[in-house]
């Protein structure tokens, strides 16, 4: 009898993805937390516009391919696959040669609105992104083939070497230099492009012919994937890109520090969301509207009560977080960070909300109001920016989590009747049973300690 191995497969899979993503965030955070102290601000804000520029390019490449490639293998004949993987293949290395083109003409634009030290910067992540398109490309046949142990030694390889350089460079104090990091990201795309396009091996099946039909409906189903991701990263990094250009790429640099801190909140958010979305899926099924408004209630309830505690010990204690993560140097950004940390108030409504509506099928409306966000981001950061400076764009980002609340929690109303008030009594509950467990606990500790004999 053979043996069933589906359970043991799935459970490898499943560590693979969340190590990959763990090992992201330590070398991620690893990096952010060497190079923050050995860059000064004005360096730092540099680097980070860079970033800012390379992941608009990857997130649309990204959108526009992936989901389309990974749903359409996982759905057609296997007989259809070599016409999908060819038509993939083809729009992913014509989208990749343009975004090198524009990088390559548009650099000494970003060096004029922001520093002239951004330009080799661009023109060496031409190449960067040239050299990443067998990697993305062999990640996404793996993934539509459930093999997860090729993205995470390729994504390990290519960030790993990277983090091991910085803390060279930093264990030695040797000066960093912007554009030698930027050439070792070159390198470090080689080492994970080797590794994704040997584990995908075994998957590869390419036709020799071009489907044109193919290749239409790809980019029919990635479009609205694209324009979803880039009015996110936009929305993102909207504020600190327009203080580059309206004031100085150290306010980039410094705002920026506030930000990532202030992202940790996305940690128990958007986990959260991936919980929610198929039992929100399950509860419109089961119980329709009524089963998906309750849903949205309480997980944003329960997400608030695990946030508030963490918001209200940063507003208290900002000096401390920015001196461990980043140095004196950066305690400029403690009045940033005191009005950052409230996006994180706003944050589970928005990203539920984006949850819920994708279960019950209307994704158009959550683009919609992604798109007012990021509208409202460059109106409010603009005229924010002209009147306070660098506190502008976290009081103009604020004033936008504010209205795009209101105009969401005014649309849930409409389509679920959703009760806003019902989430601060969700999150009371959520306080009331973590209180009676720990009771319950302590309780049943006493117990157990008194019924001990002595010796």
């Amino acid at each position: 009898m053979q043996k069933d191995n589906t359970k043991s497969y799935w459970l490898v899979s499943g560590l693979y993805a969340f190590f990959e993503r763990g090992a992201s965030y330590l070398f991620g955070f690893g990096t952010l937390f060497m190079l923050i102290r050995a860059l000064d601000p004005d360096n730092w804000g540099v680097w980070i516009l860079f970033l800012a520029v390379c992941a608009l390019l990857e997130v649309t490449r990204m959108g526009l391919i992936q989901n389309a490639l990974v749903k359409s293998l996982s759905a057609e004949e296997e007989s259809e696959h070599g016409k999908i993987n060819t038509a993939s293949l083809f729009l992913n290395v014509a989208l990749t040669i343009l975004f090198a083109f524009l990088l390559y003409l548009l650099a000494p634009f970003f060096g004029n609105l922001w520093d002239q030290r951004i330009i080799p910067l661009l023109h060496i992540y031409a190449l960067t992104t040239l050299v990443l398109t067998p990697m993305y490309q062999s990640n996404f046949i793996s993934q539509a083939n459930l093999s997860f142990k090729g993205i995470f030694l390729s994504n390990m390889l290519r960030q790993g070497p990277f983090f091991f350089f910085v803390l060279y460079l930093w264990l030695l104090d040797k000066p960093i230099i912007l554009a030698e990091l930027a050439q070792f990201q070159v390198f470090a795309a080689f080492l994970g492009s080797g590794i994704a396009v040997y584990h995908a091996w075994p998957f590869f099946n390419f036709s020799k012919k071009i489907d044109w039909g193919w290749i239409k409906k790809l980019i029919d189903f990635g479009k609205y994937a694209v324009s979803t991701n880039l009015s996110v990263i936009l929305y993102k990094n909207m504020d600190k890109m327009m203080l580059g250009g309206m004031i100085s790429t150290a306010s980039a640099g410094i705002y920026d520090l506030a930000i990532r801190i202030t992202n940790l909140m996305e940690i128990p958010t958007f986990s959260a969301a991936s919980v929610v979305f198929p039992q929100s899926a399950r509860e419109m099924a089961t119980k329709g509207k009524e089963g998906v408004k309750k849903m949205y209630e309480q997980s944003v309830g329960g997400i608030l009560a695990l946030l508030i505690p963490i918001i209200l010990f940063i507003e208290i204690f900002p000096e401390f977080i920015i001196l461990i993560i980043a140095g004196e140097q950066y305690l400029p950004a403690v009045p940033l960070l005191r009005i950052t940390i409230l996006f994180g108030l706003f944050l589970p409504f928005g990203s539920q909300m984006g949850t819920v509506l994708e279960s019950i099928g209307k994704p158009n409306i959550n683009f919609y109001c992604t798109l007012l966000g990021f509208t409202l981001n460059i109106i409010f950061n603009y005229l924010f920016i002209s009147w306070l400076g660098i506190t502008g764009a976290a009081y103009g980002t604020l004033t936008t989590y504010i209205v795009t609340f209101v105009v969401t929690q005014i649309i849930l109303y409409k389509i679920l009747k959703v009760n806003t008030l019902n989430v601060f009594k969700y999150m009371w509950e959520f306080y009331q049973k973590g209180f009676d467990m720990m009771k319950e606990k302590m309780v049943a500790f006493t117990q157990k300690s008194s019924a001990t004999p002595s010796v």
